[in-house]
């Protein structure tokens, strides 16, 4: 199956978890995760009319998306994986999204970073839904107070909830915290639901989901 046709696959797969969720056609984005592939494999799905694409690593998406940006006016670009500190200057200048806010430095790193370059992105916080030493994320119980403090005191605009859950457990009972998550925070928007998963996703009220391998195939 060629790239076009898996990227249309996953798309019809997205319309039809949500008309079984009973949701509304199109309530669900599409962001195609692209790491480790280079900008030709990338051309193809760009051809194909998807427009959302996500990052792990800042340094892998600069030496693509650059190029791939100025040949396409209207791409938006979320970076998905952990940002350190001290690559906050370059996340700000080069992403759309940072969907991986997950602790006061980085936090207040991305704000002060915003603020030097007049760059105003979306931004959401990942949570540890299963609370995994090895994995990024704000602990559950500390999630609204965190976003109280990114919007407060950073005066950041927090759009929404990311997470990922552990690979080895059900992921309904991570996507349902994540939803309750959101609520207590006053967030509509859940990033949440990957290649394995994001039909379950949108059944728990998914408003993004992240596909890789589904559409660029293995890596």
């Amino acid at each position: 199956m060629e790239v076009q046709e898996r990227l249309q696959d996953v798309v019809s797969r997205i319309h039809a978890a949500e008309k079984a969720a009973g949701r509304a056609k199109n309530v669900v984005s599409l962001v195609a995760v692209s790491k480790t592939f280079d900008a030709d494999a990338i051309r193809p799905v760009i051809g194909a009319g998807q427009r959302v694409f996500g990052e792990n690593r800042v340094q892998e998406a600069q030496g693509k998306w650059p190029q791939l940006k100025s040949e396409t006016s209207d791409l938006t670009l979320h970076l998905i994986g952990p940002l350190q500190s001290n690559k906050a200057a370059e996340a700000v200048a080069l992403f759309d999204v940072i969907e991986t806010v997950d602790r006061e430095k980085i936090a207040r790193a991305i704000a002060a970073e915003m603020k030097a370059q007049g760059r105003k992105l979306r931004l959401y916080v990942q949570v540890n839904t299963g609370l995994e030493p090895q994995k990024a994320g704000i602990a559950p119980k500390e999630t609204v107070a965190f976003v109280t403090l990114c919007r407060q005191e950073l005066d950041m605009e927090i759009e929404g909830l990311m997470c990922i859950p552990p690979v080895d457990e059900n992921p309904g009972p991570h996507f349902a915290l994540l939803a309750k998550l959101a609520g207590q925070c006053q967030l509509d928007r859940l990033s949440m639901g990957m290649s394995g998963d994001f039909e379950t996703a949108v059944q728990f009220g998914a408003t993004s989901v992240r596909v890789g391998s589904a559409i660029f195939g293995a890596r």
